[in-house]
């Protein structure tokens, strides 16, 4: 018998804590036993990934938590508000008495004193990614980085890096909820925020992840791991068998996705590929390269 076998799959009841979280934060809004927390959804220097993933999110969706939830005060992609109108909301924000949760999205571009990511403009000053994130995240009941980059650079801050990008807490000497991943799952995020507003933080690994989502190396519950277990490696992508020595990086890498997967929960990459390490602190650089060969064999 392996010394390392196979954990059994997560209890339903695992997988679906975001939506569990989700809909008891909803009952107690409406029951009047819970205040809706504003919240501001600021993206920054990088592909606008993480809000697409979670409008593709369901169960709950992202309709679902800025109607039930919370009040969405800004975000680049969504808001109705636009040009000066918009920026301003940020500063009144910055400089009121409001409080909100900062949701960041993106890596901090810190060349030219930010001026590799502008937000907006006011009058003809431009107002940087970098100076909202100082005065916002001062200000902020709570800040959560958003998929990799704002957690730490990500493939915003890959070499050779021109825009001199870091991860949000490289300007901001606070604390922060990260939450990895290139995207992030939807409900990582949501999970996370109906539990900010239900019962304060989430409790959260050395690192600051939240345990609920990220404590299980994804190694130990993949389904392919019986054939890791008995030495059986695929050589080439679109075979069935473990993907290690193809360059897969689940065995340092934490996250639910075997057993949360994407897309409605019908799939998750190594169906097609292998885990390319996307939730793990340096990606992509460190993760590098994500699939190797040999190409000493015919």
């Amino acid at each position: 018998m392996s010394e390392h076998p196979v954990l059994p799959p997560e209890s339903t009841d695992n997988e679906s804590v975001a939506a569990r979280l989700a809909r008891e934060a909803k009952r107690q809004v409406a029951q009047g036993n819970l205040k809706k927390k504003k919240l501001v959804y600021l993206e920054l220097n990088g592909c606008s990934g993480n809000i697409i993933s979670l409008l593709n999110g369901s169960n709950p969706d992202f309709e679902y938590m800025i109607t039930s939830m919370v009040d969405l005060l800004y975000s680049n992609s969504l808001m109705a508000a636009e040009g000066e109108q918009a920026v301003q909301r940020l500063f009144d924000l910055a400089a009121g008495d409001e409080e909100f949760i900062l949701a960041v999205e993106g890596a901090v571009a810190l060349k030219n004193n930010g001026m590799y990511h502008l937000v907006g403009k006011i009058g003809d000053r431009p107002v940087t990614g970098l100076e909202m994130a100082e005065l916002l995240g001062k200000k902020a009941t709570h800040v959560i980085s958003v998929g990799a980059c704002s957690v730490d650079g990500g493939p915003s801050a890959a070499r050779p890096n021109l825009s001199q990008s870091v991860g949000l807490q490289g300007v901001l000497d606070r604390h922060i909820i990260k939450l990895p991943g290139c995207p992030v799952n939807p409900d990582w995020f949501l999970g996370t925020l109906a539990h900010l507003l239900m019962f304060g933080e989430p409790k959260l690994d050395d690192m600051n992840r939240p345990l609920m989502f990220y404590s299980t190396l994804i190694h130990d519950r993949c389904p392919r791991r019986p054939f890791f277990d008995q030495g059986i490696f695929a050589e080439k992508l679109g075979e069935p068998y473990c993907l290690f020595k193809v360059g897969c990086r689940g065995p340092v890498t934490r996250t639910d996705c075997p057993t949360r997967k994407w897309n409605d929960h019908v799939n998750w990459p190594i169906g097609a590929s292998t885990c390319i390490g996307c939730a793990q602190f340096g990606f992509p650089d460190r993760m590098a390269p994500f699939i190797s060969y040999d190409t000493t064999k015919e």
